[in-house]
């Protein structure tokens, strides 16, 4: 009788997990901005002459990347504004503004990237026109003016004054109520910055308020402009600071515990 073979259990396979080497990551590079292909326009800041040049030659543009200035050349036979990339001759060009314009057409990307990015008289002889961005420019200066004009019309008399005042000075003594409102309107509309921050100042009315009180002579201010002295007697009130205008270091003064009693007294005497 034959033995039977025993079967041998066969053992499970057990997978070994291969370790990888982790590759080191490689830190994602910023994408250099594209130069945009089209034509542009360049007109010069404080001047608009029949004809202007520019210097093409001669001008440097510090590099970061190599560390250190290279010399620019508009050159016509040349692919590159930069002299250590030009091959073989050298022809100069001249960069001229007719009429305190230059209209670079889209094929002479040489010229429009030395003006728009190298050349060292960017932003303080020329600029480049950028439609959108004077747009958004001109959007903010509206803004301004529509803000200063609404709070022209609402505030009071006294805070008109006070605020024309500094702009017109002893006129406004002069003026009738409908003059000092349309007068303030076309400053707010004018100077819209300067009038919006005339109206936060809180030492305009305080000015305004000194300078009425001498002007009536309830107060005096001596000839070298150093002394506030009350016009009845004159009983000295306060030294001025040295290189301080006086009605700002007035209007200083009525804020501390004795400027307040003498602030009252005037205005009661105003009214």
């Amino acid at each position: 009788m034959a033995k039977k073979e025993k079967k041998v259990a066969e053992q499970p396979q057990v997978e070994v997990p291969v370790m990888e080497t982790p590759k080191p990551k490689v830190k994602a590079q910023p994408a250099k901005p594209k130069w945009e292909v089209k034509d542009r326009v360049y007109n010069l800041k404080s001047m608009k002459p029949l004809s202007f040049m520019l210097r093409s030659s001669n001008i440097y543009w510090f590099d970061e990347e190599k560390g250190y200035e290279r010399e620019l050349k508009y050159c016509q036979n040349q692919k590159t504004p930069f002299v250590d990339e030009m091959k073989g001759d050298q022809r100069l060009e001249h960069i001229i503004f007719r009429n305190g314009s230059l209209f670079v057409e889209k094929e002479k990307t040489v010229l429009q990237k030395l003006l728009s990015l190298y050349h060292p008289h960017k932003d303080s002889v020329y600029t480049e026109y950028k439609p959108i961005e004077e747009a958004a420019n001109e959007i903010e200066n509206l803004e301004l003016e529509a803000d200063a004009i609404i709070a022209a019309r609402e505030i009071d008399i006294d805070m008109a004054e006070a605020i024309m005042r500094v702009e017109r000075g002893s006129e406004v003594d002069k003026m009738s109520s409908k003059e000092l409102k349309r007068d303030l309107l076309l400053f707010a509309r004018n100077n819209p910055v300067l009038f919006l921050d005339l109206l936060e100042d809180d030492n305009v009315v305080l000015r305004n308020f000194g300078i009425k009180a001498t002007e009536m002579g309830i107060l005096k201010l001596s000839s070298d402009q150093r002394t506030f002295m009350w016009g009845s007697n004159d009983r000295k009130l306060l030294n001025v600071p040295f290189d301080e205008h006086p009605y700002s270091a007035l209007a200083a003064w009525f804020k501390t515990d004795e400027g307040m009693e003498i602030y009252a007294n005037i205005e009661k005497q105003l009214k």
